[in-house]
């Protein structure tokens, strides 16, 4: 990531970095939160004012960073914070295997434990430590259990809580309970949108405006807390389809949404250029065919999609574990285990259909028939899609979210975990 440039800060902004000075009239509050649109600057401005403030009144302290998990913290926060600390004349020594940070300015030391709150288990770490502050960045996906025990952490005198997150759905915990309740608290809550970045140019502005739809649009572009509602991927239409393949491609992949009741769908990808077309796919639904495969059934037809063309991976859903050891046993290709996070995974989806990233060929009936059904679950208090019409969504989903991973300039590369193999 390359280091945030400053010209000039919005009002805004400026409130974020100052709100805990001496001579402020905002100094009485306990905790800060911030949310609302992407690139609005505010994790940037929090960042550097978290440290700031945490060396004009503590000293040989201990603080917490804290993200969905410690890699989103160093991408996020630490690769650009470290860099501006060391211009601003901190001396910042980083103890990647313990996860921490210690940090000096003028004689004075304080050290930044790094943290993340991926599920239930996670409040777990942060137990037993006493913290001066901490700072929770993308706090609407933590868990409640992660949030409230590193809150409890900060037992120190003259502690303070920062929250920075993007909205979610209106049901949400943390919208609930922190910022409709931000006065019960005493939390000062502010609401950035993209026009409170100066260092965004209207052309950055309109390129971001144009990869949402729908309550993605809202939340991320308007930063409103809406409940997601009707298609998954309304904007998608005859131009996102391709009428026949190119003729070469660079790789390819097949992708699995498994099922045994349910249907089983596998897609080929071939990647051409900067792009990835979904050239086929192999769709089989056992209660409308009347009998079911089995795992070397399923194996057999997964060759014939491959059709002696060498396939990096196979992308499987993590649950099927079964099919996932058939493949292994025949030797032949190599299995990945899909990353499941749902609603990420369909935002991530969104962003390289419109940016055309990936394109459907006229072939994958299976997919282009359930992408016009797909819809978000209304009325049951958080964001899901309807569990009907999803299985090739969801081995679209695997593949975008497992082989094409969103880095931090919002392109998108090739890559692969070794934490993700069977």
């Amino acid at each position: 990531m390359s280091k945030p440039r400053f010209e000039s800060f919005s009002a805004k902004q400026l409130l974020l970095l100052t709100w805990w000075c001496k001579n402020s009239p905002l100094r009485k509050y306990d905790a800060v939160i911030c949310d609302g649109a992407v690139r609005s600057g505010k994790t940037v401005c929090m960042s550097i004012s978290f440290v700031s403030w945490a060396f004009s009144e503590f000293s040989d302290s201990s603080f917490a960073i804290c993200a969905k998990t410690v890699a989103s913290a160093r991408r996020n926060i630490i690769s650009f914070l470290l860099p501006i600390l060391k211009e601003l004349g901190f001396t910042c020594r980083e103890f990647v295997s313990k996860n921490y940070i210690e940090i000096s300015f003028s004689g004075v030391t304080n050290r930044f434990y790094l943290f993340g709150g991926r599920d239930e288990s996670s409040a777990a770490l942060i137990q037993g430590l006493t913290l001066s502050g901490v700072m929770l960045d993308e706090a609407a996906l933590m868990p409640r259990s992660f949030c409230e025990q590193a809150i409890a952490r900060c037992s120190a005198e003259g502690s303070r809580i920062w929250f920075n997150c993007n909205p979610e759905n209106p049901s949400h915990w943390f919208y609930r309970e922190w910022i409709k309740k931000c006065d019960e608290k005493n939390c000062l809550y502010l609401h950035f949108t993209m026009e409170d970045n100066p260092s965004l140019s209207e052309e950055i502005i309109t390129r971001y405006k144009s990869l949402y739809s729908g309550a993605f649009y809202e939340r991320f572009v308007l930063g409103k807390w809406v409940a997601a509602d009707g298609l998954v991927y309304p904007f998608f239409d005859e131009s996102y389809i391709c009428e026949s393949a190119p003729d070469s491609f660079e790789q390819f992949y097949v992708s699995c949404d498994y099922g045994t009741v349910n249907p089983t769908s596998m897609g080929l990808w071939g990647k051409n250029g900067d792009k990835w077309y979904r050239i086929k796919e192999f769709y089989h639904d056992s209660r409308q065919k009347g009998f079911q495969m089995t795992d070397e059934e399923y194996y057999q037809e997964l060759e014939k999609l491959a059709d002696s063309r060498e396939l990096e991976a196979v992308v499987i859903d993590p649950s099927a574990a079964s099919f996932g050891e058939c493949i292994k046993r025949h030797g032949k290709y190599r299995v990945l285990r899909a990353n499941n996070d749902v609603l990420d995974g369909i935002r991530k989806t969104g962003d390289c259909l419109k940016q055309r990233k990936i394109i459907i060929c006229r072939e994958c009936a299976d997919l282009l028939r359930e992408i016009t059904l797909y819809k978000w679950n209304e009325g049951i208090g958080t964001d899901a899609p309807r569990k009907e019409n999803d299985h090739a969504m969801d081995d679209m989903r695997y593949f975008v979210s497992t082989v094409l991973t969103d880095d931090s300039d919002g392109f998108f590369a090739v890559s692969f975990s070794r934490e993700g193999r069977f």
